[in-house]
């Protein structure tokens, strides 16, 4: 018997949505409306290429160097981005977790509260899954401190929303008032400046065209329901992204650094709840307290 290298596959339908989550990081490896894929999905015996659905916790994005200091003392993570010298999409893609519930249409995994290297703290993280008929994908990861000490805490999430056409082609709209400046390495270079006059401006829908973005971006706009919404749309049809409280950042990505049969075939807009570097800044960076426990959710609806 063969093991797929994403483990365990967890299906769940309602309506005509379907996903499929994997045991191995509560990886988000497929979602599909009427069996239309509203994201890039990867096959069950493939890891997940360019980050792709992946859960991104105790951090998002890149940490400069692997080095941080909290509450005094200074740490060293592994240098998961060998090639830029960073700590890269937190510590727990990798890891298998474990099903605490599972049904028809939500599936619930747990990654087990452990210590870890350059990270010696007990957050124990619940992700669920569910859809429905009429609001389509939701997503709630749930991080508790099981141990000690106080710990250092953020989470984000990388689905590369697509069309089924080149990028350039797509209309997009982000809920964005700032864009923070990055250097070559992916880390913050200067504080988060207005995007009015700048290509970092989808506040109103544009088409993307020749635009590369990989881009850190704040000052996001909640509407009524509390929701932060990004929308990537071609042909009539339109694939929308929901960030709720607490995800103040979207980290947007054209794909311009995928091998060929990706580049610019989707745009990852990736819900963070703080920005790059946020271990080593400070910046938006959750501190969870022994017992504490703090819920973040999103999702994505098709139209």
């Amino acid at each position: 018997m063969t093991i797929a290298l994403t483990g365990s596959q967890y299906q769940i339908q309602a309506g005509s949505y379907r996903a499929i989550v994997t045991g191995l990081g509560a990886g988000l490896r497929s979602l599909s409306y009427d069996d239309t894929p509203l994201l890039v999905g990867y096959e069950a015996d493939e890891l997940p290429p360019g980050a792709a659905g992946d859960l991104l916790a105790p951090w998002p994005n890149r940490v400069d160097g692997g080095k941080y200091t909290f509450n005094g003392e200074s740490y060293q993570l592994a240098l998961s981005e060998p090639a830029q010298l960073n700590a890269i999409h937190g510590l727990t893609r990798f890891a298998s977790w474990a099903p605490v519930a599972v049904s028809g249409a939500e599936v619930v995994l747990r990654h087990e509260a452990h210590g870890q290297q350059g990270y010696p703290f007990s957050v124990e993280i619940d992700a669920s899954f569910s859809v429905a008929a009429e609001t389509g994908l939701r997503v709630t990861v749930t991080a508790r401190n099981r141990g000690s000490r106080p710990a250092p805490y953020g989470n984000g999430f990388h689905p590369y929303l697509t069309m089924h056409t080149p990028v350039d082609a797509c209309e997009l709209t982000l809920p964005a008032g700032q864009w923070l400046p990055l250097d070559d390495r992916g880390i913050p270079s200067g504080p988060a400046t207005p995007v009015d006059g700048t290509k970092y401006d989808f506040r109103t829908s544009r088409v993307i065209g020749d635009t590369v973005l990989d881009s850190a971006l704040t000052g996001l706009s909640f509407g009524d329901d509390g929701r932060a919404w990004a929308h990537l749309s071609a042909g009539g049809t339109r694939a929308s992204l929901w960030a709720g409280q607490g995800y103040r950042w979207l980290q947007v990505f054209t794909g311009d650094t995928l091998p060929p049969d990706r580049r610019r075939a989707a745009v990852a807009i990736e819900p963070m709840t703080c920005p790059p570097n946020a271990f080593s800044s400070g910046e938006d960076l959750l501190v969870l307290r022994p017992g504490e426990e703090v819920t973040h959710s999103w999702g994505v609806l098709y139209s």
